[in-house]
């Protein structure tokens, strides 16, 4: 079976300063999606990469009107992931004299945006089998199916009210006797 090439522009941003795990969150997000469409949700996304990712996207569909073979209104992502950098390592002071290294990750980020061969619909269409000629021959006629039997309903156990205990009588508050009141001279 012969390959077709499907025309694509593709734009790359390298040395990204932010992890690819978090970068990968974004590029997860317009993966597939219509051009228009991705840039609008980039647009909306509450990550510090989302702006970078805007623009690498906005970059494809530079490069694929420069090149004139591609329809700009029907460009989707199809292609978009995200590498590992290279790592910078670091050392931050810790208690007694010690050092604790970490590392800044660093992302190599491609997006590639092309027009879907033949744009398929995403309506699926099922065909009916081909009904059977008709002949003399019972073995070729369709068989009967026994009539499916209903499963018993399980009914959820009735919850009953639980008996009210009786309330126990508090005694009724002392009365305090009525402090004699002083003369006055």
């Amino acid at each position: 079976m012969p390959e077709t090439h499907i025309p694509e522009a593709k734009a790359i941003a390298r040395y990204v300063r932010i992890s690819p795990q978090k970068a990968r969150l974004v590029v997860d997000l317009i993966r597939g999606l219509k051009a228009e469409e991705a840039l609008h949700r980039l647009r909306f996304t509450q990550k510090r990469i989302a702006k970078l990712v805007g623009k690498l996207l906005q970059s494809a569909i530079a490069n694929a009107t420069d090149r004139g073979e591609l329809d700009v209104d029907s460009l989707y992502v199809t292609r978009a992931f995200v590498n590992d950098g290279p790592r910078q390592k670091r050392i931050r002071p810790a208690p007694m004299g010690r050092a604790f290294r970490y590392q800044r990750r660093t992302s190599h980020i491609e997006l590639h945006v092309g027009e879907r061969p033949g744009a398929p619909s995403f309506t699926r269409t099922v065909e009916a089998p081909a009904a059977p000629a008709a002949s003399s021959s019972p073995a070729l006629a369709p068989k009967k199916r026994a009539p499916a039997r209903k499963l018993a309903a399980k009914k959820p156990a009735a919850k009953t009210p639980a008996a009210k205990k009786p309330a126990a009588k508090k005694p009724a508050p002392k009365k305090k006797p009525a402090a004699p009141k002083k003369k006055e001279k």
